[in-house]
């Protein structure tokens, strides 16, 4: 709960690096956290026929900002800039290779900041 609750913290920083373990745990909680506020959308009776209700909708606006500002520093991680991030704009191939990107070790010291060793 510890690496969700950091890149909440860092709302809107969009500068120096987040470890492969920060970024991971992050998605990881908010994907369960997703679900289960699709679950609470779905038993109001809240929810549209797209699967969307009014919690999710909040949920994903407040979310937004965060996982954009944790990709662009985990993308910083592996020396690239965060730029990158908008290769999901690109159907289908985009998604794969900035997972590929998500998914590779940091670099040492980089122009982004030292080598993160814990958050």
């Amino acid at each position: 709960m510890d690496w969700y609750l950091n890149v909440i913290r860092k709302y809107t920083v969009f500068s120096g690096r987040a470890s492969r373990e920060e970024y991971w745990y992050f998605m990881l909680i908010n994907i369960l956290f997703t679900i289960a506020v699709g679950f609470v959308d779905r038993s109001m009776g809240w929810g549209h026929a797209s699967g969307a209700g009014m919690l999710s909708g909040l949920y994903s606006l407040f979310i937004f900002l965060p996982s954009l500002a944790v990709s662009v520093r985990r993308l910083h991680d592996t020396s690239r800039s965060g730029w990158w991030a908008l290769i999901v704009l690109v159907p289908l191939l985009g998604w794969i290779v900035l997972l590929v990107m998500m998914a590779l070790p940091g670099h040492a010291d980089n122009e982004y900041g030292p080598r993160i060793t814990h958050v």
